[in-house]
């Protein structure tokens, strides 16, 4: 773990230096990908130069989440502000039409990103990505919610891996104990939502990285609902993480 730790603290700085950029910000929530990336981005550019954002939904988000939060935050040292998201979300209710439950859920995660974004605009800072490689494989995540950043720290590292470095950089048991939630609605947890646990997901991914078919996986004896629906989340979501579609006018050359 040692290596890729270095690894990505010496992208994290070389990409800051390469674009003119000595600050960032990002959005905290108690959850171990958030805790993991805000450590790795200050150990890279230093505690000065990093602010984190807590943007709780008073009635959702668990107060123990925004505890975590606010002490991590003071343990590293890095400014950090409050921000209730309620007050965003009552707005969109008096919309002309009737917003849909998933239009709702993933308006929490673009209101937080607006939130991030009108920061970094006024510190002229970048905003530090938290979304890890397995969700990005299953596009679980918003688009230009959670999925919208500057830079993906943690974006090559599986769900998995992503509790062996926060264990080996030395992150609170609270963080790597916690039952993965984006907190979307009460109760909410990542795994019962996927219905499959990150270690069976990852297992698949991994295989799949080294060439293996959806036949292939079957056949090692892995669970075909299984692993047709990973295969199937991965081909319905992979537009979440292309740029939008652009005409050409012109014939490429």
């Amino acid at each position: 773990m040692h290596n890729i730790y270095t690894k990505i603290i010496a992208s994290i700085h070389r990409y800051f230096k390469e674009n003119g950029f000595d600050k960032a910000v990002i959005g905290v929530s108690g959850g171990i990908d958030s805790a993991l990336s805000l450590k790795l981005t200050v150990d890279a550019l230093g505690a000065e130069n990093v602010t984190g954002i807590l943007m709780p939904e008073k009635g959702v988000s668990i107060d123990e989440n925004y505890l975590h939060s606010k002490t991590l935050c003071q343990f590293l040292k890095v400014e950090q502000f409050s921000v209730s998201i309620n007050k965003f979300l009552t707005d969109f209710m008096a919309l002309p039409w009737k917003p849909n439950e998933l239009s709702q859920i993933n308006t929490k995660a673009r209101v937080r990103m607006n939130i991030l974004y009108n920061f970094a605009n006024t510190r002229n800072s970048l905003v530090i990505g938290t979304s890890n490689k397995t969700e990005l494989a299953l596009g679980y995540g918003t688009k230009y919610g959670d999925l919208a950043a500057d830079i993906e720290v943690i974006g090559d590292l599986l769900k998995t891996d992503v509790f062996k470095l926060a264990e080996h950089v030395g992150l609170p048991d609270e963080f790597i104990r916690k039952t993965p939630s984006a907190e979307l609605y009460p109760g909410q947890t990542d795994e019962e939502e996927l219905g499959i646990a990150y270690k069976d997901i990852d297992q698949i991914l991994r295989k799949v990285e080294e060439g293996a078919t959806r036949d292939d996986l079957i056949s090692k004896g892995i669970n075909p609902n299984v692993v047709h629906k990973i295969f199937r989340l991965m081909e319905l979501n992979e537009h979440k993480l292309r740029p939008p579609h652009l005409i050409q006018l012109k014939p490429r050359v």
